[in-house]
């Protein structure tokens, strides 16, 4: 379906963008608080258009909090952080873990959830998929991951950022996504609060507001207002038409769209590791389902 496929490469051309943000100089911290800033903008805009009013009991707003430092504030930053030492490529593959590592959280915070023996070789798939990106036949210094330089360091950091991702969507399935309020009132107010706690520590941790050339500040922007805002839209148009099931496959399709940005838009080299970590991380996702 259109939906479908414009997430994926909306979502997919995100590690690109990021890439842009990071080589242009702007520090991680202040690339995730871009991203959020520009993502919340386009959701208020669209629930002002929409006269959608947002949540006002207290337990929305500490949930949404919460949420938004597991799937925004956290997880944005160690990406941005990754990507100052992998390539956008890796970064997109890594990001393929999430749905292992929402099954792992899944199992703890959700009663629902089961251990079985089919999820359980799945989960070890999954295992060797990231052990084949990480590299780690290379050894564990910073020369690991791969022969696009970056090294373990950028690699834990995506994959950091996808265990946040995990803990974030059981988080969300458990105690925000059924709260009182429109879809996109809830997002609008999870952005919203991610701005907030970024721009917090974002002079604490990266100094005054950095701010690149017309190339790479526009990046930032279509990051943010794109693949931060309008996503969520298309995102919840397909859950509508489709199902959560048929959404959640988008992770399926990101990283060919990531991979395929980064090599012909960036001239990023593509490892055999990392097509075999792809490949592992995904047969590891579809025997766990």
């Amino acid at each position: 379906m259109p939906g479908f496929v414009a997430l994926s490469a909306i979502w997919g051309a995100s590690f690109a963008l990021i890439k842009i943000g990071v080589d242009a100089g702007v520090p991680p911290v202040w690339v995730a608080l871009w991203r959020c800033l520009f993502g919340a903008l386009a959701l208020f805009g669209i629930c002002l258009a929409r006269r959608i009013r947002l949540p006002r009991d207290r337990v929305t707003w500490m949930h949404a909090l919460v949420v938004a430092t597991l799937l925004n504030a956290v997880p944005f930053t160690l990406m941005a952080f990754g990507e100052q030492l992998v390539s956008s490529v890796q970064a997109g593959v890594f990001n393929a873990v999430t749905p292992l590592a929402t099954l792992l959280f899944g199992l703890v915070l959700l009663p629902t959830e089961r251990l079985t023996g089919r999820r359980l070789v799945g989960l070890a798939l999954g295992l060797l998929g990231v052990l084949c990106l990480l590299g780690v036949w290379q050894g564990l210094g910073d020369g690991a991951g791969g022969g696009t330089g970056g090294g373990l360091t950028g690699g834990l950091a995506c994959l950091g950022a996808t265990v946040c991702y995990g803990a974030g969507f059981s988080y969300t399935r458990r105690w925000y996504g059924s709260r009182d309020g429109s879809a996109a009132a809830l997002s609008a107010l999870q952005i919203g609060c991610a701005t907030v706690e970024l721009m917090l520590v974002a002079p604490f941790l990266a100094g005054p507001p950095s701010w690149p050339g017309p190339g790479a500040a526009a990046a930032l922007v279509t990051l943010g207002a794109v693949g931060t805002g309008w996503a969520y839209i298309l995102n919840l148009g397909v859950i509508r038409v489709a199902g959560s099931s048929v959404a959640a496959m988008v992770t399926y399709a990101t990283p060919v769209w990531s991979t395929a940005i980064g090599a012909l838009l960036l001239a990023e080299p593509v490892g055999w590791h990392t097509l075999l970590g792809a490949l592992l991380v995904v047969a590891g996702i579809l025997a766990a389902r």
